[in-house]
């Protein structure tokens, strides 16, 4: 259960699960259920300069992601792992394994990532009527990610951005305490007394 997870407890299991060293700093990065081709490409064109500065990668590009013809293999240093993957079935090991995350702002991204205290990158959707960047804004307005519009979401951007940010421990520390203050940990429990609680009164009303 995401609301229950021991992040450090589950780090060394997690990374060794992905094929990830131990100690570098990791970037994690998912567009979601449906995949995002405009954020693999960024993360993937930044590659070198996420390797020069020692950031790892375990990239979730989604199964149609390597469908993209503008799709380019990241050229990896080789001892900075750069760990490419269709899909995950087990999210609570990718948060574990995560510093730092990139994603789309979708609502379960956005809850996730801030109740395992994971810092985010939010890359809203250009789509609709821009609920997604408001799924975010508490998270970037408490400190807990940064928001980034999807055209200005390059492999430039990445490059000059996230190295930085991804080896700065004290910053991630403050952006990660910042994301799981704002959700109970205990939410779900919650949730469910209420629906127990709901179903018991609707019994003894017949």
């Amino acid at each position: 259960m995401i609301s229950q997870l021991d992040r450090p407890a589950l780090r060394p299991e997690a990374r060794s699960f992905f094929g990830l060293e131990p100690d570098l700093p990791t970037l994690v990065v998912t567009g979601g259920s449906q995949g995002a081709w405009k954020l693999n490409r960024a993360v993937a064109g930044a590659a070198a300069a996420l390797g020069a500065a020692g950031v790892q990668v375990l990239h979730v590009v989604d199964p149609r992601g390597l469908e993209d013809p503008e799709w380019k293999e990241p050229k990896a240093q080789p001892s900075v792992p750069y760990v490419v993957v269709p899909f995950v079935e087990r999210m609570d090991h990718a948060l574990a394994a995560a510093d730092l995350m990139v994603c789309r702002a979708g609502a379960n991204s956005v809850v996730e990532a801030a109740a395992s205290g994971v810092p985010a990158i939010f890359v809203p959707l250009p789509i609709g009527n821009g609920e997604q960047a408001h799924n975010a804004r508490p998270v970037v307005d408490a400190g807990g990610g940064l928001l980034v519009e999807d055209a200005a979401f390059t492999a430039a951007y990445v490059a000059d951005t996230v190295p930085g940010l991804a080896t700065d421990g004290d910053r991630l520390a403050r952006m990660g305490a910042a994301a799981a203050g704002l959700v109970p940990a205990d939410a779900d429990e919650r949730l469910a007394r209420i629906v127990v609680e709901a179903a018991g009164s609707g019994r003894g009303a017949r």
